[in-house]
């Protein structure tokens, strides 16, 4: 049995305790979109060799803060079930963070209804010259031929010891629907504790475009931690290979 075959087997071992039969046939995994603003590493069940590079910009529409927060990055399925992610975020011209993640898909349940990962993300401050990480538990479910979901909970800035503003929680609910062929409708639902946490609502539409092109686009609501709801704007675009 090879190393990757005893680590897919090993998380479906831990996976089965609490969520019973475990089926890992990557085929099985449900077809649920990916949310706009908390990004997945590919889909759960990616296939060996799957690349993808896009970018998120969002911004703003009201306060002090006007600056445009961007990312461009790079996700690979390096295994089948396996994905690897490479990001730049930008605060307008300024490279503020590194960022490095891992996603692993181990296995659906409900007759291939509902797909599990998790997914841990490495980022360095360039600023702040300080390293944190968060991870999360994802859930993605196909409802029926239009509606689908995917949510993930975890904990972010990532510290066994605690303190203060570590270990916040990390909700993410999105709920989509297909509207036809190439579209879909979503909402997202993002909270984050911690010192630099909030809460997200993200109306969004994703359309497929020529090419392998896509693009998500969103108009919502933000609310950091100490403030108000104001109005924000994002877009994605992506590129597959």
């Amino acid at each position: 049995m090879s190393v990757r075959s005893l680590s897919r087997h090993g998380l479906a071992a831990m996976a089965s305790a609490f969520l019973g039969d475990v089926a890992l046939a990557s085929d099985a995994y449900p077809d649920v979109p990916e949310p706009m603003i908390f990004d997945m590493m590919r889909p759960l069940g990616a296939k060996r060799g799957e690349l993808e590079v896009n970018t998120l910009a969002t911004v703003p529409l009201s306060g002090d803060d006007d600056a445009v927060h961007w990312a461009p990055e790079i996700e690979y399925a390096f295994a089948d079930g396996f994905a690897i992610e490479g990001e730049l975020p930008f605060v307008n011209g300024r490279l503020a963070e590194l960022k490095l993640g891992l996603q692993a898909s181990f296995g659906t349940t409900g007759g291939g209804r509902t797909g599990h990962g998790v997914q841990y993300l490495g980022i360095y401050d360039r600023r702040a010259k300080q390293y944190r990480s968060s991870f999360a538990y994802m859930a993605a479910h196909r409802y029926n031929s239009r509606w689908s979901s995917v949510t993930m909970a975890g904990l972010a800035d990532v510290k066994l010891s605690g303190g203060h503003g570590r270990n916040g929680v990390i909700l993410n609910h999105s709920a989509f629907y297909d509207s036809r062929d190439g579209q879909v409708l979503g909402l997202e639902i993002n909270y984050q504790g911690g010192s630099e946490g909030g809460l997200l609502l993200m109306p969004q539409l994703h359309q497929q475009l020529g090419g392998n092109f896509a693009m998500q686009a969103g108009l919502g609501a933000e609310r950091p931690r100490g403030d108000v709801f104001r109005p924000t704007a994002g877009l994605r675009i992506i590129r597959q290979f």
